[in-house]
């Protein structure tokens, strides 16, 4: 569920208008509705309850402090996947012992600022990487909290950008190879073998996926537990969420059909999960990022021109690929709304930003409502790998970010001067 409903033909987010919010801000504008963050959460603690277990949110989904603030203080912990996503823990007030640091490419620094700063764990995705960080760590002369990543080798049949769990991805040590890595890790002196992690890919709507990869490396994590005493068995994330119907997802009533439409809830995670992990006597993480920020966002975006051509009609807006990516990137489809509910027949229309680029596209054929120039549009379930994937093409500033709870708004990260894109810059003394 999500605080963004349409009230009195006006889209709202909890107690705002999101039009008073476009206007005042400008566009292009992500908003985020803090009780939506704290609901999601919230549902999904609440199903574990069963469980010993961290909620580690994946804050590559989104990392703004005040998202990271609101999270912390639910008590969420963080996956984290770089040295700079580290510090934006502490930056939010998050406690790093709370943090479990995952990615293939964790370097030296990185790993040796994790170690002061007291992470939980690393997620080990290869053995070179236990080497290195077992050395980092005899350096420092500290023990270093490990977990390996397996690879279970389980299709998650998702976008085959965001699959993880197969051994076509770069991410994790293979099924078979796992008891050997902890075998020879165990020797490794400045290392201590703290759980076992798996993940297995993105954007899972049916728990059938989690199901069979958890039964699948269940009775290698309770050999290896005894062996070892391991303190956690993580599940990784990748908890799906609602991109189409985003709008009518939001209300109470939708969610109750939603068993019976196969889809992915905390409850349903819960009932099938919980019974398999119980028994095992650890505590359980997880770590997901888009399942609790996704639908808690939105860009807004302004129509600039509506070009009509002998096929098509085009809705130039002036949010762009920059701004969000992931229809150009992954194909992901993102449901569009007025901001001011419209009646009237629809037009097949493709929503185009203004970036040079033919990928700059948010969808094509789409029936929307008429519009024309100076209204404004909201791309839905634009609160997960939104803005942290935005960059500065075509000389672009950031847009604003605005955090909404009840009728009270503010500007999270202010919008980006356009100067400040190459302040940074110099130019060499012979140019000059």
């Amino acid at each position: 569920m999500h605080h963004f409903q349409y009230v009195g033909g006006k889209l709202m987010c909890e107690g705002v208008s999101v039009e008073s919010l476009a206007r005042k801000h400008g566009t292009p504008l992500y908003i985020y509705s803090q009780n939506t963050l704290a609901d999601h959460f919230g549902r999904l603690d609440s199903a574990l309850t069963e469980l010993d277990h961290t909620i580690c949110f994946a804050m590559k989904a989104n990392s703004n402090l005040a998202v990271i603030r609101t999270l912390a203080n639910l008590g969420s912990g963080f996956d984290i996947v770089s040295a700079g996503e580290l510090k934006r823990v502490i930056a939010a007030g998050g406690d790093p012992a709370k943090c479990i640091f995952a990615g293939v490419g964790k370097t030296e620094e990185e790993i040796e600022y994790a170690l002061q700063q007291g992470i939980y764990s690393f997620n080990v995705e290869s053995e070179p990487e236990l080497v290195r960080i077992n050395r980092v760590a005899a350096r420092l002369k500290k023990i270093a909290p490990i977990a390996v990543r397996v690879n279970p080798n389980i299709d998650a049949h998702t976008h085959a950008k965001i699959t993880t769990g197969t051994y076509e991805n770069k991410f994790g040590i293979a099924f078979e190879q796992v008891e050997g890595v902890y075998a020879r890790a165990s020797k490794l002196k400045n290392l201590r073998l703290r759980g076992i992690q798996m993940h297995i890919g993105s954007q899972l709507t049916q728990v059938k996926p989690y199901e069979l990869a958890v039964k699948k490396v269940l009775p290698l994590v309770q050999k290896l537990a005894s062996k070892y005493s391991f303190e956690f068995f993580s599940v990784g994330g990748g908890l799906g969420v609602v991109y189409d119907p985003a709008l009518e997802s939001g209300s109470p009533a939708w969610w109750k059909t939603a068993k019976a439409k196969n889809i992915l809830t905390p409850s349903s995670y819960a009932e099938k999960l919980v019974p398999l992990l119980k028994p095992l006597g650890l505590k359980i993480l997880l770590e997901p990022g888009r399942f609790i920020t996704a639908n808690a966002g939105i860009l807004v975006t302004r129509v600039e021109y509506v070009k009509r051509t002998g096929k098509k009609n085009f809705v130039i807006v002036d949010a762009a690929m920059n701004d969000l990516i992931r229809p150009a990137f992954y194909d992901s489809y993102h449901e569009i709304v007025p901001l001011t509910k419209k009646g009237g027949a629809k037009i097949s229309s493709d929503v185009v930003g203004p970036i040079c680029e033919s990928g700059d596209i948010f969808c094509k054929n789409r029936p929307l409502p008429k519009v024309g120039e100076g209204d404004y549009l909201a791309l839905l379930s634009a609160g997960a790998y939104g803005f942290v994937m935005a960059s500065n093409y075509n000389a672009r500033g950031f847009a604003a970010e605005i955090l909404v709870n009840g009728k009270n708004a503010a500007v999270i990260r202010a919008r980006q001067p356009v100067e400040e894109i190459w302040a940074s810059e110099k130019i060499p003394q012979w140019l000059k």
